[in-house]
């Protein structure tokens, strides 16, 4: 993608591209965890993680509306925070070294600073709606009638 055209979008978004590996390598590390685990710290931590992504997405639909697109991105920041949380849990019961622990909170952070980036800028991400929604006088037969090739 040209890093001077706007997204599409959320799939485009570096920041959700990064959560959702993230969210895909989290849940293989979980894998060795104790099966006492699967329904506590196990779940947890993959419902966090998977949620970073979810919320940025959320955002998105959002976007048109700075203070609801800065809400979700709110969440989406909450949700890596918690991971980092469930991260040091898993730590603490001994289920990860330090080193991976660390490692996966570097992540975590980045994820976060570019999610914080895009809050700083929600104002900058309503003013362009790519395929926006415009009518036609005519009867609404044809779908592409419906959508702008144009970015307004």
């Amino acid at each position: 993608m040209n890093r001077n055209a706007f997204a599409r979008s959320y799939k485009e978004l570096i920041v959700y591209q990064r959560a959702r590996e993230t969210a895909k390598e989290l849940f293989a590390i979980t894998k060795a965890f104790p099966k006492e685990e699967m329904y506590s710290l196990t779940d947890q931590l993959r419902r966090s993680s998977r949620s970073i992504g979810a919320q940025i997405a959320e955002a998105w639909a959002k976007r048109r509306y700075p203070n609801h697109f800065t809400s979700k991105l709110t969440d989406a920041d909450g949700e890596q925070l918690e991971t980092q949380h469930w991260l040091t849990t898993a730590y603490d019961c001994a289920y990860i070294t330090a080193d991976t622990m660390n490692a996966w909170t570097s992540k975590l952070e980045e994820i976060g600073r570019m999610v914080q980036r895009m809050i700083d800028l929600a104002e900058s991400f309503a003013g362009h709606t790519t395929n926006a929604l415009k009518e036609s006088s005519d009867s609404y037969g044809n779908i592409n009638e419906f959508f702008s090739d144009t970015e307004h």
